[in-house]
C-alpha cells in the first residue's frame, strides 16, 4: 500500500493486464505530477496477478492456477473491508469488474481501460492463428496490447515492452495467467431499462470510467462493455493518437479524466481547485484540448463536492 487511508475516503486500486505487473502498467501513470498530486488525497494499493512480479519463481508441476473469477474472490481479502476506486487494464479490468459485481458495496467507482466483458476474445482468435503457445506467447501478448500500426511505428515503445514481457516475466507463469484470461466467463452484464429491471438487472451499480485508445485493439470490446452498462452512470472516453497503452502513452490525460471522475464521485482535491493559470484553459476546454471523448455522463465535469 502507498500512504495510508484518508478518513472515509475510498483506497485506489489497481489491477494490471497480462504480460505487465503492476509497476510495467502503472508506474508512468502514478509517477506523473497530476497523478501524484491526485494520490496525496488516497491510499494506493497495487495488486500482482499470482506469479506476475519481476523474479517471481515458477509455480510448482501440477499448480492449478486461479480462475479469473478466483482471482476476483481474492482481493476483499487484501481490501481488508476498505471501499475502492478501482482502475484495471485488460484482464486487471475484467476481474476488477466481476470483484464489483459481487461486492457492489465496496466499490465505489471503476476505470476500466481495454475492458473486454465477452468470454471470448483475442487470445481465442490468436491462438487459432499461431502455432506453439508457448512459443509464440510473447507475440500474442504484444498483439494484445498493441495494435498492427503501433507494432511497426512506436518502435522504442514496443522494444521496451516486448523485452520486459520476455526477461522480467516468468514465461511459464504468465502462460498460466494468460490461460486463466483466455478461459474467463461472459460478464452476463445487461443495461438496465429505466422502469423496469434496474433493481433486478446484472450490472455494475457504481460509477464507471470506460477508457481506450482510438487506435487499441480494444475498441470494439470497450464499445460493446459500454453498451451493456446504465448510460447514468457510465462515461466512455475514447482518447485521440493513442494505442493499447493510454496509462502509459498519455499519462497526462489519463490523469485529468480521472481527476474529474473523483471530483464527480463527489470528492474534492481541492489542490486542484486553483486553476493552471500557465495554461489559461476553462475545465472544459482543458478536457477537449486532452482528449477525444465521449460523454454519456455529465457527472464527470459537473460533479458535487463533498469534503
Amino acid at each position: 500500500m502507498r500512504g495510508v487511508p484518508k478518513g472515509n475516503r475510498p483506497v485506489i486500486l489497481t489491477y494490471h493486464d497480462i504480460g505487465l505487473n503492476h509497476k510495467s502498467c502503472f508506474n508512468t501513470l502514478f509517477n506523473y505530477e497530476d497523478m501524484q498530486e491526485i494520490t496525496q488525497h488516497f491510499a494506493v494499493v497495487h495488486v500482482d496477478a499470482p506469479g506476475q512480479q519481476e523474479g517471481a519463481p515458477p509455480f510448482p508441476s501440477g499448480y492449478q492456477y486461479p480462475t479469473m473469477d478466483e482471482l476476483a474472490e481474492m482481493l476483499p481479502s487484501v481490501m481488508t473491508q476498505l471501499n475502492v476506486i478501482g482502475i484495471g487494464v485488460g484482464a486487471g479490468a475484467y476481474i476488477l469488474t466481476r470483484f464489483a459485481l459481487n461486492n457492489p458495496t465496496l466499490v465505489e467507482g471503476l476505470v476500466l481501460i481495454n475492458i473486454d466483458p465477452c468470454a471470448e476474445g483475442w487470445i481465442d482468435w490468436a491462438a487459432s492463428k499461431l502455432s506453439g503457445w508457448t512459443s509464440n506467447l510473447v507475440d500474442i501478448v504484444m498483439a494484445h496490447h498493441f495494435s498492427t500500426d503501433e507494432l511497426t511505428e512506436n518502435q522504442e515503445l514496443i522494444q521496451t515492452y516486448r523485452l520486459h514481457i520476455a526477461q522480467d516475466i516468468n514465461q511459464d507463469n504468465l502462460a498460466l495467467f494468460c490461460g486463466s484470461y483466455q478461459y474467463r466467463r461472459d460478464l452476463e452484464i445487461e443495461r438496465p431499462i429505466v422502469g423496469l429491471n434496474e433493481d433486478t438487472v446484472n450490472t455494475l451499480t457504481c460509477p464507471a470510467l470506460l477508457v481506450v485508445g482510438d487506435t487499441s485493439p480494444a475498441v470494439e470490446a470497450v464499445v460493446e462493455c459500454n453498451s451493456r452498462l446504465n448510460p447514468t452512470k457510465t462515461t466512455l472516453l475514447k482518447m485521440a493518437d493513442c494505442g493499447g497503452l493510454p496509462q502509459v502513452v498519455q499519462p497526462g490525460k489519463l490523469a485529468e479524466a480521472f481527476k474529474y471522475f473523483v471530483q464527480g464521485m463527489g470528492y474534492s482535491l481541492q489542490i486542484f481547485m486553483v486553476i493552471h493559470l500557465q495554461r489559461r484553459k476553462t475545465t472544459t476546454n482543458i478536457l477537449s484540448d486532452y482528449v477525444d471523448f465521449q460523454c454519456t455522463n455529465q457527472r464527470l465535469i459537473h460533479g458535487w463536492m463533498k469534503s
